[in-house]
Formats: structure tokens, sequence, C-alpha cells
């Protein structure tokens, strides 16, 4: 999807509660003057980090974001939150909540679902840098907010995981009611994998099949301008964790049949297998800068056999093995 993320007059509101000056923070930010008196506001994701970054600069509240992200009202909520607070269970309110997200912003949330445990991270399609310390806080305390409301607050994560140092921990530990991980490869959430299985006692399954066919409606006709094979591989992120999807899988999520997929990507002049193998090349190498992600669960995550496929795919794409990729390619700790 295009590189721009949609925000709302709302927002100067909010941060002027906040007593952050709108002018100097746009001035800040490097952004228009008049921004926020545009009737429909677009910025890209660079714009948005820059905005963000600012307002950590110019607001005294380290729990600013925190708070922002708890704010789950439903007059003030886009569709794609409700339908997820009023989804069947903590596992299908991910589900949708990935699956539409990809209608308000280039931004993917990826879930991660292992026998025991499952990891939620949100990650920016266009980014440049890595996302500032209050977006990670606003996108995760959102997460845990529906997780809380539709159990009635008998979910509760495991340990979050932040790649920043180590600061403001009784703050964070206990907005989040769990332990904290700093200077970690990543910034997720994780929660027991059998909290996903667990009902919301806010499911009202009228309310989220009326949301979820506007949203499925937009959703397919985005899908039939764009192109089939970026679709296809956008899906595969998503559903890629621990399984091999198929191509009656992939088109079963896009709303297509298959025959419909397999023609729209032949006009694109690729297979689907090659996405596939695309896929996990891109997704190898995410984990593989992971320095906590062992080998067998990469492995596992793209939907190999064993550990031993895994090194004979990466051999063949790489012309080195995963080990000698891993130590010349680690990123920095911060």
């Amino acid at each position: 999807m295009p590189d721009r993320f949609r925000i709302t007059k709302g927002w100067a509101l909010r941060f002027a509660q906040e007593e952050i000056p709108v002018a100097a923070l746009l001035r800040r930010a490097g952004l228009p003057a008049n921004l926020f008196e545009q009737d429909k506001i677009y910025v890209t994701t660079a714009e948005i980090f820059a905005l963000w970054r600012s307002v950590a600069e110019l607001c005294p509240d380290p729990g600013f974001g925190l708070r922002l992200g708890s704010e789950l009202r439903f007059e003030r909520s886009h569709p794609v939150a409700i339908a997820g607070v009023c989804s069947r269970s903590f596992g299908d309110a991910l589900q949708r909540l990935a699956r539409y997200k990809q209608l308000t912003c280039p931004e993917e949330i990826r879930v991660r679902r292992k026998e025991q445990e499952t990891s939620v991270e949100f990650f920016f399609l266009e980014a440049k840098e890595t996302e500032p310390d209050i977006m990670v806080d606003v996108g995760l305390s959102w997460i845990v907010n529906v997780a809380r409301r539709g159990s009635d607050g008998e979910i509760s994560p495991l340990r979050l995981e932040l790649n920043r140092p180590a600061k403001h921990r009784d703050l964070l530990e206990n907005h989040f009611g769990c332990q904290v991980r700093f200077r970690a490869d990543r910034n997720a959430l994780v929660f027991r994998s059998g909290d996903l299985d667990r009902p919301f006692v806010t499911q009202n399954e009228e309310l989220v099949t009326m949301i979820a066919a506007q949203l499925d409606s937009e959703l397919n006709s985005r899908n039939t301008r764009k192109d089939a094979g970026e679709l296809a591989k956008q899906t595969l992120r998503r559903s890629l964790a621990g399984k091999r999807p198929t191509v009656q899988d992939v088109a079963q999520e896009l709303g297509l049949s298959v025959r419909t997929l397999q023609r729209r990507l032949s006009e694109s002049k690729v297979t689907f297998q090659e996405l596939l193998e695309d896929v996990r090349r891109e997704l190898a190498h995410h984990y593989l800068k992971q320095a906590t992600v062992e080998f067998s669960e990469i492995a596992f995550l793209l939907g190999y056999e064993d550990t031993n496929s895994f090194f004979r795919a990466f051999q063949e794409w790489e012309g080195r093995s995963p080990t000698e990729w891993r130590r010349r390619n680690r990123d920095p700790q911060p």
C-alpha cells in the first residue's frame, strides 16, 4: 500500500491536552504549519516517526504513550479496534487486527504462535529507521488493552521485550503487569499461547459480522487494484509462522478463487513458490538478526520440516550458512 498514514485533527486536540504546543511540535518535526487544518491529513512513515519523536521531546510525561494506547473508547475507535474487541477470543481478535491493519497504513501486526508462547510485534513496511519508543508504547499498550478489555482483565502478558536501554522500568512493569526485558532484539509482547483460546466476554457476533463485512469489502476492493504478487507476499508474511500456507490458504485469505489468484500471479510473471521463497528469505534475515532466536525456531517459523532443510535452503539463497550470515549481519546493540 502507499506510504501514508491517515491522522485526524483530534491528534492536535489530544496533544494540546498534554500542554504540547502544536505549532512548536510541527516546527520541530519539520512538518507544515497548517497540517492539522487540512481536510484529510496524510503523512509518510518518516514524517510520522518525526512527529512522535518530537512529541516525546516536548512532553515531560514518560507515560503519555502508554495512556494513549489504553484509551480504547468505542466512540473514538477505528472499526478495526471495535472488530477486535467484539471477536470470539483473543486469538480471533489478533487475527482480525492483523488482517485489517493493512487497510489503515503501511504497518503490519505480526503474531508468532508457538506451543507455549505467542509474541505480537508491529512492523513498519516503509521504515528506514527504528520507530520512536513512544510509538512502541502506544501500539503495544493498544494490544494489551484489547486483551484486557475482551477478557475482563484475565489476560496479561508474560513479558514485554524492548530493544531500548533500561529506563522507566517500574512505570512499564506496572502498566503492562509483567516483567520487562530491555536491550532485547525486538519490541514485542509475549503472551501464553493458551490465552489466545480464551473467550472474550465482549464478544458481539452481530456487530463484528457487520463491521467485518464492510472491512472485507474495502479489503477486496483494494486487492483488486493491487499487484497480486505483493498481496500474496503480505498474506504469507502474516500466516507463515509455524506452518506452510498453500495457494488455497492465500486465495481464501484474499477473498479470491485459486484460479483467479493463479491467473493474476501469472500476469505478474511470478509463481506462488517463488513468492513463498522470497518471504522465507526475507523473514530468515529478520529472525537471524535476533540473537535469541535459535536456528531450530527459525526453521519452524519458516515452515521447514527440520533445521537441515532450512540450512540447505539458506545456503542456496546466500551462498553461505545461516551461522556465517548472522555473524556478519547482527544488528548492533542499542
